[in-house]
């Protein structure tokens, strides 16, 4: 004989998982996702208020949705089956056994919006507000790294990779355009730890202190990180030590590093004929203690998120894929910092 499940049988699930300790459970708890709303909603504003012709989706459930995708490193249609099928993802989003949640179709309509419209830019520096007024200041001084994020290898012929390089459309393509959609033309290779990679950067400025993404930006993976600092160095830190590897080291990186009131803390390396200086080495291992905060981030977004991956095409997707990367692992880690009560301020 078969049982009907009833309203208070739904109640003493969600009590079990709450019991297991549902991570997102605990996400809602300390993340106020209605704070995002204004930006998402008016990321969203169209003259019918409308996407794809159907009514549109409740906006802050689409963005959870987003941060389920990059907690859970989900693509779309393997989202569109865990909403129905896991009681803790129907909760985190607020909805009943009888409501119909989005298709893979309507996920990616919200994403492509919000990647048109620059809104995950716009949500990073929302949330990083949310943690300033929370007293989580960027404190203790500041470590600059870079991490490539793999894009799935394009097979093109020499020609056409000479035409991309060059801002060209190859010729063979203009007149397949279903060829060209699915071609990403903003990827490059690069070679780290003498392999060949394709993909992207995700380039980051972490606090010492609370070891949150403070500032971040997004290029192709040929891009150096040297070329970075600049933009990646964060005034608002209460300490002006920067630490960074010896890909950062330049005479014009240290002068501006002065020049803008920073203490360099970046890796000396040797030079042919020249090796370091066993004071010069006790130094680096010193500061490398300090600058591996950098790489517990970068290990955690791939371990846990699996961020070390884009599926998407083009350069302007990769920022919303891993600027909800960035985002995201804030949310994690804030929630990390208030279970063990670090206090905001020290």
């Amino acid at each position: 004989m078969t049982s009907h499940p009833g309203f208070f049988d739904l109640d003493a699930r969600y009590a079990l998982l709450s019991d297991g300790g549902d991570p997102l459970e605990r996400l809602s708890q300390i993340v106020s996702f209605e704070d995002f709303r204004p930006l998402l909603e008016d990321a969203l504003a169209r003259k019918d208020r409308s996407l794809g012709g159907r009514p549109p989706m409740d906006a802050v459930m689409m963005f959870k949705i987003l941060v389920l995708q990059s907690l859970y490193n989900l693509g779309d249609d393997a989202a569109e089956y865990l909403i129905r099928d896991r009681l803790s993802f129907m909760r985190f989003l607020g909805l009943g056994l009888a409501d119909k949640g989005p298709d893979a179709k309507t996920i990616w309509l919200y994403r492509e919006h919000w990647t048109q419209a620059g809104v995950v830019e716009a949500l990073f520096e929302r949330f990083a507000q949310v943690l300033r007024d929370g007293g989580f200041l960027a404190m203790g001084g500041q470590l600059v790294d870079a991490s490539i994020v793999r894009a799935p290898v394009q097979r093109n012929r020499r020609g056409e990779n000479e035409a991309i390089k060059s801002g060209e459309v190859p010729g063979g393509w203009k007149a397949k355009p279903h060829q060209r959609a699915q071609k990403d033309v903003d990827a490059r290779w690069t070679r780290k730890h003498s392999k060949s990679h394709f993909g992207y950067k995700n380039h980051v400025s972490v606090d010492r202190r609370h070891k949150l993404v403070r500032r971040y930006e997004v290029t192709d993976a040929a891009v150096h990180d040297s070329q970075l600092l600049g933009v990646l160095l964060d005034r608002g830190n209460t300490c002006s030590k920067v630490w960074a590897d010896s890909a950062y080291l330049s005479g014009d990186a240290e002068r501006r590093l002065k020049e803008n009131g920073f203490i360099s803390q970046v890796h000396r390396r040797g030079k042919r004929g020249k090796p370091l200086s066993k004071h010069q080495s006790q130094v680096n291992a010193r500061r490398s203690r300090v600058r591996a905060r950098v790489e517990h981030v970068f290990a955690f977004q791939e371990s846990a998120m699996g961020g070390k991956l884009v599926r998407t095409i083009g350069i302007a997707r990769a920022r919303t894929k891993i600027g909800m990367m960035n985002l995201v692992y804030n949310m994690r880690r804030l929630v990390w910092l208030s279970r063990i009560g670090v206090p905001a301020q020290a």
